[in-house]
């Protein structure tokens, strides 16, 4: 009696999360999002792009967030409201990484190669549109299903960003457009880490509440 006495009735967005085409859409997120870190980290050094390095590490922090989504896609609404606090913090700390890069660049830069960062963006975009796409009807779930809508958003979002870099680069024969850009992209990664973790905190308190409630009532 007493071990169903906490037992949550399971909710829409418990059992939408459980559906096997939402796994076979994650595992497709993660494996895009692996490859293209490998293609923009060799790109950015290759091209000397803090915008496009800094994608690349967005690239990675999404890859490990699929990966987190996919080890706590059966469990309770708790445990992924706390994964996906995991992964706000690492949203958080993106953007406080990119930031002080900028910073430390403002005084430390070299010209970017333009034609590299254009035609990387591209290829970026492409696969974070198909991404994103595919994500799009999970969008409304829970703070775990969010964090995975708003990270692909926020990549084909970061992705005309870094296009835009390029061109402002090209034009302007400077470092200026690829500096301003990454900062931009920090604060994106700071605004959606920042509104994934007041979710996830939301929906514990939430959850702990109606646990309580529950067992009150037996």
């Amino acid at each position: 009696m007493s071990s169903h006495c906490c037992q949550q009735k399971p909710t829409e967005a418990e059992s939408v999360s459980n559906l096997p085409r939402y796994r076979k859409i994650l595992w497709i997120a993660l494996i895009v999002n692996a490859v293209m870190f490998l293609v923009e980290i060799v790109s950015g050094l290759s091209a000397g792009s803090l915008s496009l390095l800094a994608d690349a590490v967005d690239f990675a922090g999404d890859a490990l967030n699929y990966a987190i989504s996919l080890a706590v896609l059966a469990s309770a609404l708790a445990w992924r409201a706390r994964a996906a606090m995991v992964k706000a913090i690492s949203m958080l700390g993106l953007g406080l990484y990119i930031l002080v890069a900028a910073l430390w660049s403002v005084w430390n830069r070299e010209v970017p190669d333009a034609m590299t960062m254009g035609v990387v963006a591209i290829l970026a975009l492409l696969s974070n549109l198909g991404v994103a796409w595919l994500l799009y009807a999970f969008r409304e779930g829970d703070a775990n299903m969010r964090s995975v809508w708003l990270c692909s958003r926020n990549d084909a979002i970061g992705n005309l960003a870094v296009l835009a870099a390029a061109v402002g680069v090209f034009g302007t024969g400077t470092a200026w457009p690829d500096l301003i850009v990454a900062s931009l992209m920090a604060t994106l990664a700071l605004h959606a880490g920042w509104t994934v973790l007041r979710l996830a905190r939301a929906e514990i308190r939430s959850g702990v509440s109606a646990s309580k409630e529950a067992c009150h009532a037996r």
